[in-house]
């Protein structure tokens, strides 16, 4: 986990948790329900980095799954045009052979 990738996010939880505390402290004066409200934004904030998280790790999975299946799909594609090959000169040899048979 790389923090350059969360600051942004990061900066934004504090400022949240910062501007609830100005708001709380200047409309109620009252310290209890200033640190309560605090601690709140700093689970709400919390939770949308969890969530941001958890977003890049499925993007990075949903990435890494497309990455196999298509090396997977190229593997079968590449097996499946060798078997073709193989069955049309397999016929072509036995066509010569019919032909070959008739002329005689």
């Amino acid at each position: 986990m790389d923090i350059r990738e969360y600051l942004i996010d990061i900066i934004l939880t504090i400022v949240l948790v910062v501007s609830t505390l100005v708001l709380v402290m200047r409309l109620w004066q009252d310290l209890i329900i200033a640190i309560s409200t605090v601690l709140m934004m700093l689970s709400f904030g919390g939770l949308f980095l969890s969530l941001a998280m958890k977003i890049r790790h499925l993007d990075e999975s949903v990435i890494s799954r497309e990455r196999t299946m298509r090396v997977n799909l190229e593997e079968l594609s590449s097996g499946m045009s060798q078997k073709y090959e193989h069955t049309v000169s397999h016929m072509e040899g036995i066509v010569n052979d019919l032909s070959r048979r008739m002329y005689r």
